[in-house]
């Protein structure tokens, strides 16, 4: 005589495990999917983040050569007020030299 298990326990063992093994399935199947859309957004943030760098780029590109016509601007305006302030300086020496010479003979 052979042990006798009920056709109940077996059915209810074999019922639980298909239970498990269909939660697991169900999990495996949400956790792939939940992977799919989590690449998808990814996708989609490295393009953003592409656009971000070139719109950077672009600014930074913009911002250095406006600085750079900003020096060679200043470096203009600079060159002009050391000519105007040697001007100024000839001038003066010119008038200095006229008025020592009128001092001189008036005196």
């Amino acid at each position: 005589m052979g042990v006798y298990l009920p056709v109940d326990s077996i059915y209810g063992e074999y019922g639980l495990w298909g239970v498990v093994v269909s939660l697991f399935s169900y999990m495996i199947i949400n956790l792939i999917k939940s992977q799919k859309a989590q690449t998808e957004d990814l996708e989609v943030i490295k393009q953003a983040i592409r656009k971000m760098e070139s719109v950077n780029d672009n600014t930074q590109s913009i911002v250095l050569k406006f600085l750079d016509r900003w020096n060679s601007v200043e470096s203009k305006n600079e060159r002009r007020f050391e000519k105007n302030i040697e001007m100024q300086n000839n001038v003066t020496d010119t008038l200095n030299y006229i008025m020592g010479k009128l001092n001189n003979k008036g005196g």
